[in-house]
């Protein structure tokens, strides 16, 4: 077996790890959110379980990618998934002594949260480590089929544990979860022949040099920013859409309507992973961006529950690809020894889209958008012919907003110079 793929295979150890922690950890939100929602029958009360549990990871991005190049990638990666095991140990607890109540809820998903900004720049660093650059899109479109079984995976199965047994099981299986994955690094621990040396900086120099690094490289830095207003619209939906789905059918239903969706991220994650993206990373950015505004929007425009599923189906297929063709343009122009703080720094600036949506979602749709779409106001009058009215439709005409400006963002960044440059740049590199 060639050295390449030796560390591939240890790239594959891990990754499995991360994926049986993937699907604990969509155990848990599922039933988090079905729980809280079923307790209050409010959206802000659904859209602040999100918030919670992606707040504080956010907040400590920046810190946790100096960390990430600064000490063993491998080992924070542990320190990280203790720390989620720690979270979910809260609730578990707080729950069997009989005593929850909502704010315990938010505790313990935020607990969970911040150990997630440890682990999160750690694997995405440590995947430099052990991956040659030719096999970069085969890696990604690996992690997007780890980070799709959440979607996939995760909801079917939380929906038939919550109809059998108490949540309380969903959690300890979580727990386990975690455990697989601190021992799949582990595994690949013991074969480390050298370890990860940094030279030390003052910590806040650091993080100021990667923001400063990364503003001299002007087609990231561009892309970057308009994946924020992505990430935005992004966040509107995964809020938004448990809501409305529960105002047409039941929790059961959604959990197979999430899984049924999600299965298109599987297969493209798959395909991705087995031959690459193969073209140009700027045109299918480009492209499956601008079809995942179309199908975002088509969700927002039927009532039927199928129809839902099907554009939801869609949707999902072009995220792996908008994903991978956004993390190839970027890892292939960032140098590998600052790997770390700058994706912290790139995933901070960009999920600032995911802080707004997830903090304003709740409110549009309880206090803007739905009241509008009442059988007797004026956008129920007109609008609510095609999309309906009632419970519910506000959120439909949101997401047909919504999807029509993701579109045209889509047709835009095909259009950016500086990004253009990103992928000639790449080329001109592995030429010298």
């Amino acid at each position: 077996m060639s050295v390449m793929d030796k560390a591939f295979r240890r790239f594959l150890i891990m990754w499995l790890g991360q994926l049986f922690s993937a699907i604990g950890s969509g155990l848990t939100a599922f039933a988090l959110g079905v729980f809280v929602f079923q307790k209050t029958q409010s959206t802000m009360s659904y859209s602040l379980i999100i918030l919670f549990s992606f707040l504080p990871s956010f907040l400590l991005l920046p810190i946790s990618g100096v960390l990430a190049d600064r000490f063993d990638r491998k080992k924070m990666m542990i320190i990280g998934d203790i720390g989620s095991i720690a979270g979910i140990m809260f609730i578990l607890l707080v729950m069997l002594s009989g005593h929850m109540e909502l704010w315990h809820i938010y505790v313990g998903v935020a607990i969970s949260s911040i150990s997630a900004a440890l682990l999160n720049p750690a694997f995405k660093a440590a995947v430099s480590d052990l991956v040659s650059e030719e096999m970069y899109s085969q890696a990604s479109g690996l992690i997007q089929l780890a980070s799709s079984a959440q979607y996939l995976i995760s909801p079917l199965i939380a929906g038939f544990l919550l109809t059998v047994f108490d949540i309380k099981l969903v959690l300890l299986i979580d727990i386990i979860t975690f455990l697989l994955a601190v021992g799949a690094v582990l595994m690949i621990m013991k074969h480390d022949v050298t370890d990860q040396k940094h030279e030390k900086q003052n910590f806040f120099r650091e993080m100021s040099e990667a923001f400063r690094y990364l503003l001299s490289k002007k087609g990231v830095f561009s892309l970057v920013l308009l994946m924020s207003v992505v990430c935005f619209y992004i966040g509107l939906l995964q809020s938004l859409f448990g809501p409305m789905m529960l105002t047409l059918t039941d929790s059961k239903t959604l959990g197979i309507a999430l899984s049924l969706s999600a299965s298109g991220m599987l297969a493209s994650s798959l395909l991705i992973g087995l031959f690459g993206l193969g073209k140009s990373k700027v045109f299918m950015l480009s492209l499956f961006l601008a079809l995942a505004g179309l199908f975002y929007a088509l969700m927002g425009v039927f009532t039927s529950v199928w129809l839902i599923i099907v554009f939801g189906f869609l949707f999902f297929i072009t995220l792996p690809f908008v994903n991978t063709s956004l993390e190839v343009l970027i890892r292939t122009n960032v140098d590998n020894e600052r790997q770390g703080r700058v994706w912290s720094m790139i995933t901070a600036i960009s999920q600032i889209g995911f802080i707004l949506a997830f903090g304003s979602a709740g409110f549009l749709a309880d206090h803007v958008f739905n009241p509008l779409f009442y059988p007797d106001r004026l956008l129920g009058q007109t609008v609510g012919h095609i999309i309906g009215t009632g419970p519910g439709r506000g959120i439909g005409f949101l997401f047909v907003l919504s999807g029509i400006l993701v579109a045209i963002l889509g047709m835009v960044i095909g259009r950016v110079r500086k990004i253009r440059e990103l992928e000639l740049q790449a080329i001109e590199e592995r030429k010298t």
